[in-house]
């Protein structure tokens, strides 16, 4: 899992979001940031406190032999 912070045009405070490695939110915070580096200490703190196993397929799809190439 990863911890990245966000803004919007809508929301200008920085945000923290956790997702999983293969792209799915897993939490979001409600609270704003003053700053990109407050968003991520909290998320962090915050993805440590919740003792998630990740179990998404991080792993990327194996890329097709083509045939008649060495």
């Amino acid at each position: 899992m990863q911890v990245t912070a966000i803004s919007t045009p809508r929301y200008p405070e920085w945000r923290w979001r956790i997702t999983g490695y293969a792209g799915e939110t897993v939490e979001e915070s409600h609270a704003g940031f003053p700053t990109i580096a407050a968003a991520v200490a909290a998320g962090t703190e915050r993805l440590v406190s919740m003792s998630v196993v990740e179990r998404s397929d991080s792993t990327p799809p194996a890329w097709p032999a083509r045939f008649g190439r060495r």
